[in-house]
């Protein structure tokens, strides 16, 4: 009987423990599912600055474009998309994004920013386990020394840019190099990864000039370059600055003394704020044009729709961005950055924005670039044909493999 009456109270107590595991877990998920709330992904970029025009509110169109043609939904939570101007301030872009995570329940940034901020951002990405993708920025530091497991660098770099303009004028015959220079990560990087193709094609920096960012006067550096006999003055900044550099160099008259003005990063918004009577014969290495196809001009229609501008590249890569993330976490059913990543990662990205691109173990996204020039305005049948493909620059070519990597997470 004492055996009996044992084994029906043990008996009782596993049945009592069963149903209490069983009401705990239920509770558990269901305090998940509420605590889950929506998926949130927050976009950081140049409001009102020298880079509004490349990102800008027109990025953050772009993102909220994504989430509502992706059904609005994953893994059953609704998708909020939050924003912030980044002030071209790095201390601003840390604290807004660190409030973003901390507060907000953020899943995943992407950025329109300047390289030093990106920089700040793989930093926070790492030590919050977020995933962070960077649309704008270019330095090559993103999946160089400070490359990040939840990084991902999407739309060009740097080395893509540099390889593309300079090589093709250094194979024609334009060997001597003069550099004005933002003096700041991307400048920086930019005319490093210019001077290092100059050289290999047998080429020659004969000179250099860094200038703040957000310049209004460009004439002492412009008088520099005229007096240091080289062929090729290099623009190795960006937005307003370009613009900017451009339309003093028309002034100046380079382009009649035979040298080339030569920007290593330039944008369609750019090409329309100078007008082509400026802006016309410039040859300029691109990720992405509107006008390439018709996938890229319907994205591009509907873009307009909402704006009344043509996307960038930066805004185009923003929307592809997006739908593949939301694609990884969709196919991961979870929204942990490891398996995100993962799936991101193993994930071939064939869209309008680029046929087969692909992330590599170091965060590059590796895929086709264009050789571009501007248009003459003889050539312009409207107010956004801007530009014409000269030719296509494979992704093999364009950006630099994996062996030539110092990223700490491959193993070599």
């Amino acid at each position: 009987m004492k055996s009996q009456r044992w084994t029906a109270t043990r008996a009782a107590i596993i049945v009592l423990t069963a149903c209490s595991v069983a009401s705990v877990t239920n509770v558990s998920h269901a305090a998940d599912a509420t605590a889950a709330g929506p998926l949130r992904i927050g976009v950081i970029v140049d409001m009102s600055g020298v880079y509004s025009g490349i990102g800008g509110a027109g990025g953050v169109t772009a993102v909220k474009m994504a989430a509502q043609d992706f059904g609005g939904k994953v893994l059953g939570r609704p998708v909020e998309v939050l924003s912030a101007d980044y002030q071209n301030k790095v201390d601003v872009t840390a604290t807004k994004v660190r409030t973003w995570y901390d507060q907000d329940n953020v899943q995943a940034v992407i950025e329109s920013t300047d390289s030093a901020s990106a920089l700040a951002l793989q930093k926070l990405g790492v030590d919050k386990r977020k995933i962070t993708i960077f649309a704008g920025s270019a330095t090559t530091e993103l999946t160089g020394k400070q490359c990040s497991p939840y990084g991902v660098h999407y739309v060009y770099d740097t080395y893509s840019l540099a390889n593309g303009t300079a090589r093709a004028l250094a194979k024609a015959g334009y060997k001597r190099w003069f550099f004005i220079t933002a003096d700041y990560a991307f400048g920086n990087s930019l005319q490093s990864q210019a001077t290092r193709v100059v050289k290999e094609m047998g080429g020659d920096v004969v000179g250099s000039v860094k200038h703040p960012l957000s310049a209004s006067d460009f004439a002492s550096y412009l008088l520099q370059a005229q007096s240091s006999k080289a062929q090729v003055v290099a623009l190795a900044n960006a937005g307003r600055d370009t613009q900017n550099a451009i339309k003093q160099a028309a002034e100046f008259g380079l382009s009649r003394n035979g040298l080339i003005v030569a920007p290593l990063l330039i944008f369609d918004t750019d090409l329309k704020g100078m007008g082509l009577n400026t802006a016309q014969g410039l040859q300029f290495t691109t990720a992405f044009y509107w006008d390439q196809d018709d996938q890229t001009r319907a994205f591009a229609k509907k873009f307009y729709s909402a704006t009344n501008k043509m996307p960038t590249m930066v805004q185009a890569g923003m929307y592809s961005a997006t739908i593949h993330y939301l694609n990884a976490v969709q196919a991961s059913g979870t929204t942990d950055s490891d398996k995100v990543m993962e799936k991101m990662r193993a994930t071939p990205i064939r869209d309008f924005f680029t046929k087969d691109g692909r992330i590599e173990a170091n965060g590059l996204m590796v895929h086709d670039m264009y050789l571009a020039e501007a248009k003459k305005p003889s050539e312009s049948k409207g107010e956004w044909d801007l530009l014409k493909i000269r030719s296509v620059i494979p992704k093999a070519e364009a950006f630099e493999s994996l062996a030539e990597s110092n990223c700490p997470l491959l193993k070599k």
